[in-house]
């Protein structure tokens, strides 16, 4: 059954070939992600923007300059991405909900252009990451995650603000598919097994 999403900022036939065909599934997993992210943010009113569960919590807001800070560091710092912009030129000019949606987007392209150039060496190499050494696969690998735990801390906050919550990997609480096959049973964990 193909994935249903409600909005798709960056479609697959828009990702780039990778120059190594065993890479694609990086730049396809990060536009899929940046998709997804885009999608949970375009939820958010402007009123929103403040919003957050508990005090020590941060703001939506708060989350999404940390979003787009925390990724051009990992790519231009931790895994030396050439092409990045200034730090100061990231953030939209009006906080905003689709303003910070059209930044995310408007970043992810051009790194998927510049990731779809490299080859098994530059993937393979070590470099420095914080205080320890890895490769910059496991430095990329490390930044999709650091998207997604973001991504589902909003999505909670969208349940708890009364706004709705869009499909993500497969249906949500709002957005039902007549066809999902949900894994909520042992029955249906024991399946191909």
């Amino acid at each position: 059954m193909p994935m249903q999403y409600e909005y798709t900022a960056i479609a697959e036939a828009q990702v780039p070939r990778a120059s190594n065909p065993i890479f694609q599934h990086l730049l396809d997993t990060y536009a899929s992600e940046t998709s997804k992210v885009i999608s949970v943010w375009r939820q958010f009113n402007a009123d929103d923007m403040n919003f957050k569960p508990a005090e020590r919590s941060s703001s939506v807001l708060d989350i999404m300059k940390h979003q787009l800070l925390s990724e051009r560091r990992f790519f231009a710092e931790f895994m030396g991405l050439p092409g990045e912009p200034e730090a100061a030129a990231l953030l939209p000019r009006e906080p905003t909900p689709a303003a910070f949606c059209r930044r995310n987007e408007e970043l992810c392209r051009p790194r998927l252009d510049r990731l779809a150039g490299r080859d098994e060496t530059w993937w393979l190499e070590v470099v420095p990451f914080f205080d320890v050494q890895r490769q910059r696969i496991w430095v990329f690998w490390r930044r999709v995650l650091h998207t997604c735990h973001h991504r589902t801390q909003v999505q909670t906050w969208l349940r708890l603000a009364g706004q709705h919550v869009p499909t993500i990997y497969g249906p949500s609480g709002d957005v039902k598919w007549d066809e999902a096959d949900p894994t909520y049973s042992l029955e249906a964990a024991k399946r191909g097994g």
